[in-house]
C-alpha cells in the first residue's frame, strides 16, 4: 500500500457506510414492492415484515420459506428473478470491494510503539528523502528507526521490514521510546515548522544528540540553529550548487568541483557532451588511460550507477565520469568530453525557474563569472526574462539560438519534462541539465532530451549520510569513498595478478611509496611491502576490499 493508505482506508470505511446504507434502503424498497405484486398479482395480503423476511432470503440466497409456493403468475417469477440478481451483485460482487480492505487492515500487524537499539539514527519522519537516506543507512550497516505519526503509513512500512516507531516525532516521550538517549543522531524531516518543534523536543530528551534538520525555506535557518539543531541542510540549495557546478563546467576552461586526494592529484566528475569524440564508444574502446592518464572509478548511463564500469559498456551524451589524475591529465580529459561544435562556442547559461534553486544556481555562475540569463513566470529581481519556459518565443527571448546550456530548476517535474522537449526542438545544439523532484522522473528526463539531471530526494539523502558520517561526498548519486590502506595481501603481486577491482568493485588510483605519491599505477604496477594504497569505490566495495586485503582501512576523503 502507498503512503496515502490511511486516507485510503478512511476512504474506504466511508464508502463501505455508503454501501451498507444502499443495501438496506434497496431492500426496505423491495419489501413494499414485494408486498404490493402479492396483493395485485396473487390476490394475497402479506405483511411488511413478512415481505421483508422474504426479500431478506432472496439477497442471502438462503431460501424462500413457503412463499415459493404460492407464485403463479409471470409477474412474480420475473420479480424473483430481478430479486435474485440484485442480491447477487449488492452482496456476493460489490461487497468484497469495500470490506475485503477493512478486514486486511484489521488484521495487519501493529508497528511497534517503541525499540531498544544503540547508536542508531532517528528519522522524523518518512519522506522520499528519508528513503534516500535508509538506503545509505543500509548500506552502511547503520541501524535506524523512523518515527511516524500517521498510523497507516507506519503499519504499510512496518510491513515493508523498515524499523518503525508509531508515535507523534515532536512528543519527548514517543523520541525516547525511539530511543533518543543511545542514538547517535537525530533527523528531522518534516515540514519547517513541525521541524523546529521536532528539534526542541529531540533536546529536551536528550540533550547531547546530534540533531540534523531539512528545511524547504533558507530563511528558516536561524531559527531552527535557535531551537537547537547542530546542523541545518537546506537540500534545494545543495541541489541548486551541484546543477550550478555542473552548468559552470560548460562555459569556463576550470574543472568544477574536485577532490583533492594528494597534491596535485584530484577526483573529478566529467559529463560527455553531444558531439564528444567519446559518444558511441565503449569505455575499452575509448582508451580513456592511455589517451590521458586518468583511472575511471565509477560512470552514470543516463542515471544508471556503474562503479567501476565494464568495458562494455556504452558511452553516449548522458554519460557522466568519475575520473582520478592529475591536473594536467584531468584538463585532457575534459577537453575529451566537450563538443567539437561547443567546444569553441559563446553563450550564457540559461536558469529557467528563480525560486530556492533556481537563485542559487545563479548565484553560483555569477560567482564563476559565467554569463547567464534568469527566466521565471514572475517579474522580480534578479528575473532577466518574464515568461512560460515552455513557450518558444520566451527562450528565443531569453536567447535560447546564442546560449550554451540551460538549466531546468523548475518545481514541477512534468513541466520540467515537457520543457526539455521544448527546448531540444528549439535548440538542438544546446546543453540541458535538469532539477527533478522525484527520482522516477529521472529516467523520463533523460529521455526527453537532458543531459544530466540531478533528483532533490537524491541529493537530500546523499548529503544528510555525509552529514551524517562527516564524509567528503564527491558524487551526489551514489556514495564514492576514498581510503588509504597497507595491503599486506597483495604484496609482490601486480594489480593485474591481484585482480582487485574485478573482486572487489575497487579502484586502486594512486600509491603512496617512501612519502611520494605515485599516480601513474597501471595493471602491471607491483605492490611493495611498505606501499599505502589509495583506493575508491563504493560503500559495499570497500567492505569487500576490506575483506580481501584483510585489514581495516582509514577515509581519505577529506
Amino acid at each position: 500500500m502507498s503512503a496515502t493508505s490511511a486516507s485510503n482506508l478512511s476512504e474506504t470505511k466511508r464508502r463501505a457506510a455508503g454501501y451498507v446504507a444502499l443495501m438496506v434502503v434497496v431492500i426496505l424498497a423491495y419489501a413494499a414492492v414485494y408486498r404490493y405484486a402479492m396483493a395485485t398479482f396473487e390476490g394475497i395480503d402479506i405483511g411488511y415484515v413478512e415481505a421483508l423476511e422474504v426479500v431478506v432470503q432472496t439477497f442471502t440466497t438462503t431460501g424462500y420459506g413457503e412463499d415459493a409456493g404460492l407464485w403463479t403468475t409471470d409477474a412474480m417469477f420475473l420479480l424473483a428473478i430481478v430479486m435474485q440478481i440484485t442480491g447477487v451483485v449488492l452482496i456476493f460482487l460489490t461487497l468484497p470491494l469495500f470490506f475485503v480492505p477493512l478486514v486486511e487492515a484489521s488484521l495487519r500487524t501493529d508497528p511497534p510503539s517503541s525499540v531498544a537499539l544503540t547508536d542508531h539514527v532517528i528519522i522524523c519522519t518518512y519522506t522520499a528523502r528519508g528513503e534516500a537516506l535508509v538506503s545509505e543507512l543500509e548500506t552502511m550497516d547503520v541501524p535506524y528507526v523512523v518515527v511516524e505519526a500517521d498510523r497507516g503509513r507506519a503499519r504499510d512500512l512496518y510491513g515493508d521490514g523498515y524499523t518503525v516507531v508509531h508515535g507523534d516525532p515532536e512528543s519527548v516521550e514517543t523520541l525516547l521510546d525511539a530511543g533518543a538517549r543511545s542514538a547517535r543522531a537525530l533527523v528531522a524531516d518534516d515540514t519547517d515548522e513541525t521541524n523546529a518543534s521536532i528539534i526542541l523536543s529531540a533536546k529536551e530528551a536528550a540533550p547531547d544528540l546530534h540533531v540534523i534538520s531539512l528545511i524547504e525555506d533558507s530563511e528558516v535557518a536561524d531559527y531552527h540553529s535557535y531551537a537547537g539543531a547542530d546542523r541545518v541542510v537546506s537540500p534545494r540549495h545543495l541541489l541548486g550548487e551541484s546543477l550550478a557546478s555542473k552548468a559552470s563546467t560548460t562555459v569556463t576552461t576550470e574543472l568544477g568541483g574536485t577532490i583533492n586526494v594528494g597534491e596535485d592529484f584530484e577526483i573529478v566528475e566529467l559529463l560527455v557532451q553531444q558531439g564528444s569524440p567519446l559518444v558511441g564508444q565503449t569505455i575499452a574502446e575509448s582508451r580513456i588511460r592511455e589517451r590521458t592518464g586518468v583511472n575511471v572509478i565509477a560512470a552514470w548511463f543516463s542515471g544508471r550507477f556503474a562503479s567501476p564500469p565494464g568495458p562494455d559498456e556504452v558511452i553516449d551524451e548522458h554519460t557522466v565520469l568519475l575520473v582520478a589524475g592529475r591536473d594536467e591529465q584531468l584538463e585532457a580529459m575534459k577537453a575529451l568530453t566537450l563538443s567539437e561544435t561547443r567546444r569553441h562556442r559563446g553563450g550564457s547559461v540559461i536558469v529557467a525557474g528563480y525560486g530556492e534553486v533556481g537563485s542559487t544556481v545563479a548565484d553560483r555562475l555569477t560567482a564563476a563569472n559565467a554569463p547567464r540569463t534568469v527566466i521565471d513566470l514572475e517579474e522580480k529581481p534578479g528575473v532577466d526574462v518574464v515568461g512560460d519556459i515552455t513557450d518558444r518565443g520566451t527562450l528565443e527571448k531569453a536567447g535560447i539560438d546564442e546560449a550554451r546550456s540551460i538549466v531546468l530548476t523548475v518545481d514541477d517535474d512534468t513541466t520540467a519534462i515537457f520543457a526539455t522537449l521544448v527546448v531540444r526542438q528549439v535548440a538542438p545544439h544546446i546543453e540541458i541539465i535538469a532539477r527533478a523532484n522525484q527520482t522516477e522522473s529521472v529516467s523520463k528526463l533523460y529521455r526527453a532530451g537532458a543531459e544530466y539531471v540531478l533528483a532533490l530526494s537524491t541529493v537530500s539523502g546523499r548529503m544528510l549520510a555525509a552529514v551524517l558520517f562527516d564524509e567528503d561526498v564527491i558524487a551526489l548519486n551514489a556514495q564514492i569513498e576514498v581510503v588509504r590502506t597497507h595491503a599486506p595481501a597483495l604484496v609482490g603481486q601486480s594489480l593485474a595478478d591481484a585482480d582487485v577491482r574485478a573482486r572487489t568493485g575497487c579502484t586502486v588510483i594512486a600509491v603512496e611509496r617512501d612519502g611520494e605519491l605515485l599516480t601513474d599505477v597501471g595493471p602491471d604496477f607491483v605492490v611493495r611491502e611498505d606501499d599505502n594504497l589509495v583506493v575508491a569505490g563504493r560503500d559495499e566495495d570497500m567492505s569487500r576490499f576490506n575483506a580481501f586485503v584483510g585489514v581495516p582501512m582509514v577515509d581519505e576523503s577529506d
